[in-house]
């Protein structure tokens, strides 16, 4: 939501800073767009990857959407945890099994629809779950598994923001190469009178105008949007992580869902009270 605001405030602003004083059809130049858009975008495939190009484009529907979590949902999330943790406390580690091997049809997770629709969040849990209903006991060995996943997820993620700033530095210079190529075409007008030059310069020039508006007030901000999506998704994953290695080391579930809870970002975290009130209220399976 406020991805689309921001970008009609830009346009808005330039444009409407422009209006009153020169003619809005002067910025139609759709081939000086052509040579800085295209250029850009040759550029940016011949950098990266496929996997990159793909997940930068599905990133520009994220930075539209903003960050995946809220507070809600990061209550849920702990309330979730708890439920495993109390489950797994009063009968034993194998009562998970069933919930872990099919979490879709788990009537345990079926209480949390915003954690289900998060298919890597689901997966990651299950995962270390699975481990645990596995033997595994040695909190150390999986903080370090955890914490590797979690930073691979991040570097996939951080890689498609870094290749859209990427993009963002290289448009300029293509505003730049549109401008010079305006200029040689009016140079090939010489002779003709100052209204025909002038509109000529002037058409080159919107070169050098677009490649920086393109590069400044869209593709920089959404390089930075989806910097803070992918921030968000591993923060998340933090989250699940505190709390799985707590119960780990022995400590009751309402304690577990503390320390996981401390982890979140202070504008995000739910109060104790908050979470006392909601664990009174947990489903129980």
């Amino acid at each position: 939501m406020f991805g689309i605001i921001g970008i009609v405030v830009a346009i808005a602003s330039v444009i409407g800073g422009y209006a009153p004083h020169g003619d809005l059809k002067v910025l139609w130049q759709p081939l000086e767009y052509l040579i800085i858009l295209g250029g850009a975008f040759g550029a940016f495939m011949l950098a990266n990857p496929k996997p990159t190009l793909f997940a930068a484009l599905r990133g520009f529907g994220k930075a539209l959407k903003g960050p995946p979590h809220s507070k809600a949902s990061y209550l849920e999330l702990l309330i979730m945890l708890y439920s495993v943790f109390r489950l797994a406390k009063s009968k034993g580690m194998l009562a998970l099994e069933s919930h872990v091997e099919n979490p879709e049809e788990s009537n345990l997770f079926e209480n949390f629809p915003n954690f289900m629709k998060d298919h890597h969040a689901v997966e990651f849990l299950c995962d270390y779950l699975r481990l645990l209903t596995l033997g595994t006991d040695n909190p150390h060995e999986v903080e370090a598994m955890m914490q590797e996943e979690i930073e691979v997820h991040h570097s996939e993620g951080s890689a498609a923001a870094s290749a859209i700033a990427a993009l963002a530095d290289g448009l300029p210079a293509f505003g730049i190469v549109a401008a010079v190529l305006g200029v040689i075409v009016t140079m090939g007008s010489i002779t003709e009178p100052p209204e025909v030059l002038g509109k000529l310069i002037g058409g080159a020039l919107v070169g050098t105008f677009a490649g920086i508006v393109f590069s400044y007030a869209f593709f920089a901000p959404f390089a930075g949007a989806l910097r803070a999506v992918g921030d968000a998704e591993t923060k998340y994953y933090s989250c699940i992580k505190a709390g799985i290695l707590a119960y780990l080391q022995g400590y009751a579930p309402q304690v577990c869902v503390e320390f996981a809870r401390k982890t979140l970002f202070s504008h995000e975290r739910p109060t104790f009270a908050e979470v006392e009130e909601a664990i009174q209220e947990a489903p129980k399976v």
